[in-house]
């Protein structure tokens, strides 16, 4: 093979890999759009629905806004991941598989008993816990005798975060809020 053939080969094969990522992206781009707008539009008929607003609302204030398209919601407060995992559970389908837990402890407020614990909060299996992470602490002593660590609800699931962003959008359309 001469070199200008194997130039020709190069030069098309960058082409091609181009054009191959440039077609992906503009199908991502086009089914983000219609699962953001038809979000948008069932927005209404859910209205109705007091766990479908609070549930929308506080993933609004406390969910993950990732470029990765992860559904992601942190709180340290048992009642509110309770609450959080009933909106995943009832108004937004996700099956129990799909659930992963992080558990974000310091360590002086590190016990053995952390995965159980949040394991019962969540009715999450303890399989489907990531490995505890154990951040270090400059205070000497424990301040909050209560505290648990932070517990993140974790669902990687591209579809269901750009439908939580048209539902999210909707609310924000419905209650005439803009920038």
């Amino acid at each position: 093979m001469t070199h200008s053939q194997k130039e020709r080969l190069r030069t098309n094969s960058a082409r091609a890999l181009y054009s191959y990522v440039r077609d992906r992206r503009k199908k991502r781009l086009k089914e983000t759009a219609e699962i953001i707008d038809s979000a948008k539009k069932e927005f209404p008929f859910l209205l109705k629905n007091s766990l479908f607003i609070l549930g929308l609302s506080l993933y609004w204030a406390e969910g993950d806004k990732n470029k990765q398209e992860r559904v992601k919601f942190t709180n340290s407060d048992v009642k509110m991941i309770i609450l959080i995992m009933r909106w995943f559970r009832e108004i937004c389908k996700v099956p129990e598989y799909k659930f992963r837990i992080a558990l974000h402890i310091h360590n002086l407020h590190s016990r053995n008993d952390m995965i159980d614990y949040w394991s019962n909060i969540t009715k999450i299996p303890k399989n489907q816990f990531n490995k505890l992470y154990i951040k270090k602490t400059s205070l000497k002593q424990r301040i909050n005798i209560l505290y648990n660590g932070t517990c993140a609800v974790v669902i990687n699931n591209k579809y269901l975060f750009r439908k939580i962003k048209g539902w999210k959008l909707g609310l924000q359309n419905y209650f005439n809020i803009r920038p």
